[in-house]
């Protein structure tokens, strides 16, 4: 990776003004590590890296790259998957982003017992803000493997998912207000935690799954839920994907109070036992697929797992409870640790899509194939929320800037209506595709919002959207082809060559 071009001197000595030279980081070593994310496949110079520790200081980094016209690119936890929190490829002239790290607004205030809220900064961990919910008898509802790195002001960004959203939704749920600063250093802020405020539009939400292109999200007003009395946790070998989804069904029709139903494979289960050292879940058998099947509520545990151990598909030969946590993230390790087992592998190409639940296992079939086509040599890795649709397809193998796999996996998800993206963003990765799940009018739209939020088009640029020479071509709907050196929409036709497609083939 060349050099990044330095930053320009009166801004770095603008930006040590603000915040301190401390917080100011132009040191190589340290850029090293905020200019590639967790997966290792994507990757980009930085300028530097700040640290502001409050909201004014937010905007003041803002506003001066601003007139500076140097790039933001925010940062919280880095534990993204699709490239939305690191610099791009260097490009032409453009000077190296500037790093903005959210890591020092981590404070976390009091929990609001009546309200059942609590308001957090923007780089507190989601296992710091479970804990302060947990330590006043309450319950924070999004959950996610990546618990100690991943912040709020990320989860924001991305609308994460996670576990627990057949339970209690996605982050978007989660969120009465927020606070950020825009791109052009203005500060908005909705911290008051009201439920009724039909004083125009909402600027939070808008703000939610908007990968840090709209605003930098300083803090968060969250809603909070009642900690459940007990908790049950079930490992249930399956035939496949179809009997999953049928069990789902049937479970969701008895009232079992399902708080998780996390689906995986029997490679990827083996896999997750060479490399972190577990036992077969089932010595002897190895089932085609296992569920995992998490039940809260008011009842003992036993008679919250009635409901499943009851069902004609469930097997006890090949069904493993837990009673008591220590039990439980014993099971939960043969899910939650598949992220992890992908990595001893190789860099993967990581596809978070979502399809209707009708449509999950005639995909998970055919994507097998597809991928074997388009890769024969690449380890394919599946598993996924099957609660809600989402599927997370990971394809070993391929170089990480090759892209014939995820064309081919995302254009069979939009045939089977499905989307590009279920949890984990857009980012750099997805942004040749979004036309793929949304419409030209969508597309014109956002880059409207992106224009005047970001009117010099410094936050994020490249990440969801295109960046902003883009913008002219995107608002007249042309959204399927190569403009100013952004990026078209290759498609592999029967031979493997590349061509582009409009908006419409590809619909």
């Amino acid at each position: 990776m060349p050099p990044p071009r330095s930053l320009p001197a009166g801004l770095l000595a603008e930006l040590k003004a603000a915040l301190g030279e401390r917080h100011v980081l132009v040191d190589p070593e340290v850029l090293a590590g905020a200019s590639v994310d967790w997966t290792g496949r994507f990757r980009g110079p930085a300028s530097g890296l700040v640290r502001p520790g409050s909201t004014e200081e937010v905007a003041a980094v803002v506003r001066a790259c601003a007139a500076a016209e140097v790039p933001l690119v925010v940062q919280g936890g880095n534990t993204g998957l699709v490239g939305g929190s690191v610099p791009p490829p260097p490009e032409g002239d453009r000077p190296a982003p500037l790093v903005l790290s959210t890591r020092r607004l981590d404070a976390i205030g009091p929990v609001d017992q009546d309200a059942a809220q609590l308001t957090a900064g923007a780089g507190a961990t989601l296992e710091a803000v479970q804990e302060a919910a947990r330590n006043a008898g309450l319950r924070f509802g999004v959950d996610l493997a990546a618990r100690g790195s991943a912040t709020v002001g990320g989860m924001v960004a991305t609308n994460a998912g996670g576990l627990h959203v057949l339970r209690y939704g996605p982050m978007r749920h989660q969120v009465v207000g927020v606070e950020a600063v825009l791109g052009d250093g203005s500060v908005v802020s909705r911290l008051g935690g009201l439920l009724k405020d039909n004083t125009g539009y909402d600027l939070s939400q808008l703000l939610v799954g908007a990968e840090g292109t709209l605003g930098v999200v300083t803090a968060v007003r969250l809603r909070l839920h009642p900690q459940p009395r007990s908790r049950a946790v079930a490992l249930v070998g399956l035939g496949g994907t179809a009997d999953a989804v049928a069990l789902v069904g049937r479970l969701r029709r008895a009232g079992a109070p399902l708080s998780a139903v996390e689906l995986c494979f029997a490679e990827g289960v083996a896999l997750v036992c060479r490399a972190a050292g577990l036992p077969p879940p089932f010595p002897g058998r190895e089932p085609p697929a296992l569920l995992v099947v998490e039940l809260e509520g008011e009842q003992e545990p036993l008679a919250l797992l009635e409901p499943l151990i009851g069902d004609p598909g469930v097997h006890d030969e090949l069904t493993a409870v837990a009673l008591d946590d220590g039990q439980a993230a014993r099971l939960w390790a043969y899910r939650e640790r598949h992220t992890e087992a992908v990595a001893t592998v190789g860099v993967a190409h990581k596809l978070d899509v979502t399809l209707p639940l009708a449509e999950l296992a005639a995909f998970e079939a055919e994507v097998r194939g597809v991928v074997a086509r388009v890769a024969p040599d690449a380890t394919l890795v599946l598993f996924g929320h099957v609660g809600d649709g989402n599927l997370h397809v990971n394809v070993v193998g391929p170089p990480p800037d090759d892209d014939r796999v995820d064309d081919a996996v995302l254009r069979l998800v939009a045939r089977f209506g499905g989307s590009i993206s279920a949890e984990h963003g857009i980012g750099r990765a997805k942004v040749p595709w979004l036309h793929l799940s949304r419409s030209p009018a969508e597309l014109a739209a956002m880059a409207a919002l992106k224009r005047a939020l970001d009117p010099a088009g410094i936050l994020n640029p490249g990440v969801l959207l295109p960046a902003a020479p883009i913008f002219s071509t995107l608002s007249t709907g042309e959204v399927g082809k190569t403009v100013e050196g952004g990026p078209g929409v290759p498609n592999l036709d029967d031979e493997g060559q590349g061509k582009a497609l409009s908006p419409e083939e590809a619909r």
